[in-house]
């Protein structure tokens, strides 16, 4: 497919290899943010053309694995109440909450929806006026110029009965909060291409400049992640701290104002909670003043909802790039994807699901064999 094929040739992929190879010294720890690139290098080998002194550990680049428990539990609290329709994501119904998960409030009789956009969750609540219709708005960067959208569309249409959810994130501070811990790891980072082709790059700059870390934006082929290491790489080995675009074919400098002018409107940042990370000031958004009528924990009272994490579960140590998935006691043992005991073996993105699908056997042995 053009514009795909070239960005997975063999020859091209066996080139760059060779360039990374030929251009490392020495020991390198590179941070790829997206779980769309934590995939992708797993499913086509691409750490494992690397050379041993290159490390790659995976960041907090998933936005369902990212959402903390207490958010979960919130949606799960909502979606039992009989008056309401509530809308979601697919990857977001198994996701564990305290208890239970949206799927078994779905099979016990909630009106809990897959939806692919916050815009259908607006035409729901036209068509159901005598129900609340709320959506459960996650994600980066990336989703929230459709959900603010959807709010500023229902407040045109003068709809009483839609209502959001938050726990929208910002990437930016999460990375400074990577970059300050006592156990980071972490030299350079490979930003992600598509959180950049709606905010741009300019506010990686002065996160470069403080931590002294080598950024590029990057794609998700495998051309374009290991374009994106030896762009790293040859920084790290020259001295130099920038921030690079890789993915010049969709990302502009500014990114997209537009769609950055619509969150502005609708969204104000404020300090939220990461599953994994805690809390991080200014990570996240809620409604700004003239959309607080659509805020669902206002309308439903459920700001008192506060949960803990599973001690068991190690996915905030994967977030973080502590730890790696197979490194976890319960991987693939007590926790796989049917039954999964936190967010990052469930999701789509996770990196535990990542590793549960391409290198599961790969994990096993070499956890019996320490």
């Amino acid at each position: 497919m053009k514009y795909i094929d070239e960005f997975r040739h063999q020859q091209h992929v066996e080139l760059l290899a060779t360039a990374i190879r030929n251009a490392c010294t020495r020991p390198w720890t590179i941070m790829e943010l997206c779980g769309g690139q934590t995939h992708a290098i797993m499913k086509y080998g691409i750490d494992q053309l690397l050379p041993n002194d290159i490390t790659l550990i995976h960041g907090p680049g998933c936005p369902v694995c990212v959402t903390p428990l207490q958010a979960i539990d919130k949606a799960i609290g909502i979606a039992a109440l009989g008056d309401v329709i509530f809308c979601t994501f697919g990857d977001m119904l198994r996701v564990p909450g305290s208890t239970k998960d949206l799927m078994t409030v779905k099979a016990e009789g909630g009106d809990v929806r897959t939806v692919y956009s916050p815009l259908e969750a607006v035409t729901l609540a036209q068509q159901h006026p005598d129900k609340q219709v709320v959506f459960f708005a996650i994600g980066f960067e990336t989703t929230m110029p459709t959900t603010a959208m959807s709010v500023y569309q229902a407040q045109q249409m003068g709809l009483k009965n839609f209502k959001l959810l938050v726990s929208h994130v910002r990437v930016p501070p999460a990375m400074e909060a990577i970059l300050s811990s006592a156990e980071n790891k972490v030299q350079g980072f490979l930003a992600a291409g598509n959180v950049c082709v709606v905010m741009g790059y300019q506010e990686y700059l002065p996160i470069a400049e403080k931590y002294q870390v080598p950024i590029v934006v990057t794609g998700f082929e495998p051309v374009d992640i290991l374009q994106g290491i030896l762009r790293c790489i040859t920084q790290l080995e020259q001295s130099q701290v920038t921030v690079e675009n890789q993915y010049a074919r969709a990302v502009q400098t500014s990114g997209n104002t537009t769609a950055q002018q619509m969150i502005n409107r609708v969204f104000k940042p404020v300090t939220r909670s990461w599953r994994g990370l805690g809390d991080i000031a200014m990570s996240g958004f809620e409604l700004s003043a003239d959309y607080t009528d659509f805020d669902a924990e206002n309308a439903f009272q459920i700001a008192h909802i506060n949960t803990q994490e599973h001690q068991e579960c190690l996915s905030g140590k994967v977030l973080q790039g502590i730890i790696k998935p197979s490194q976890c006691p319960e991987f693939a043992s007590r926790c796989t994807p049917e039954s999964p005991l936190g967010a990052t073996m469930v999701s789509a993105e996770g990196a535990c699901a990542a590793y549960y699908t391409y290198r599961r056997q790969q994990s096993i042995t070499e956890n019996n064999s320490q």
